[in-house]
């Protein structure tokens, strides 16, 4: 028995093709329309003929990207803030939020809730400033309690050994708090009878958590971890690029900080379209190979 018709699925459903009509077209315009200018990455740039009037050079810019002397310093300094991001950062916002659901307190659980939520609306600028004069070994109040106890005149924001660090302990300090919230909702969601149920049956909090709570989330833990491995190579620019300065250039450089110097500052457009390209490339094949793994293991997955 055939199913019914697009015509007829639109005709019975229209109020909500009408209501999410507005997120269609948004992606349309700001995802799908400037995606036309990708064939810049194989083209030379000519200002008088626009994207499609240059000189076709093929993969050449790709390949220059891959030869040039940066390639194996970009790779690595953006794979590993980006992993380092993943590997402290992702368990962060379960850790909190298997903990706030343990809290029976109404009041105190919504003054912690509203607490951890408040950095993530922090401007990055702001952000930034803030880890400036608090890291400075001068006046900085971090800075000087670092020095205190054996940690040397450092500055914490120009040394190569502390930079990650920094970014990604201040990264888990603005968001973690506003990540938790899509596992509280799901936490939300478990049926209050397994709890009656552990009770019963003596379970520990630590076992409720274990047994009842953990097992409740490990679908949204695996749909966003597969959706975190999308960008494994899309460190942010705006906090990397202010955090950046000559001293920690040597760790702090990543391929969207080189792509915004080389196409903007230099105006090598299309060398820098080739290079935002091979880093999109990139990260949608970790994100299949990630969700192709996730589909076989626990049949969990996007697609």
């Amino acid at each position: 028995m055939k199913g019914p018709g697009m015509f007829n699925t639109f005709r019975r459903d229209w109020q909500l093709w009408v209501m999410i009509f507005p997120a269609i077209a948004v992606v349309a315009i700001f995802n799908y329309a400037p995606m036309y200018g990708i064939q810049l990455a194989f083209r030379d740039f000519d200002f008088s003929k626009g994207l499609t009037g240059g000189d076709w050079r093929g993969l050449h810019y790709f390949s220059q990207f891959v030869d040039s002397y940066m390639f194996q310093d970009l790779m690595r300094n953006t794979f590993l803030i980006s992993l380092a991001t993943i590997v402290v950062g992702f368990p962060a916002p379960i850790v909190l939020a298997l903990v706030m659901n343990q809290i029976r307190w109404k009041r105190a659980k919504t003054t912690l809730q509203t607490t951890v939520y408040l950095p993530h609306f922090i401007s990055m600028v702001v952000l930034v400033g803030l880890l400036n004069v608090l890291l400075s070994p001068n006046t900085g109040l971090i800075g000087r309690f670092f020095n205190s106890i054996g940690g040397g005149d450092v500055n914490l924001l120009a040394s190569t050994k502390t930079f990650i660090p920094v970014y990604v302990l201040s990264d888990i300090w603005q968001h973690c708090g506003w990540n938790s919230i899509i596992y509280l909702a799901a936490l939300s969601t478990v049926d209050p009878q397994l709890y009656d149920s552990a009770k019963m049956d003596g379970a520990s909090r630590w076992q409720t958590v274990r047994y009842v709570d953990f097992p409740a989330i490990v679908p949204t833990i695996v749909i966003l971890f597969i959706l975190s491995m999308g960008s494994i190579l899309g460190t942010g620019f705006e906090k990397v690029f202010l955090m950046q300065n000559t001293l920690n250039l040597p760790i702090s450089e990543v391929i969207s900080t080189y792509v915004y110097k080389i196409g903007i500052v230099s105006n090598q457009f299309s060398y820098s379209a080739a290079i935002g390209l091979f880093n999109t490339v990139i990260n949608f094949i970790f994100l299949y190979a990630v969700n192709l793994l996730s589909r076989r293991l626990s049949n969990i997955s996007l697609w």
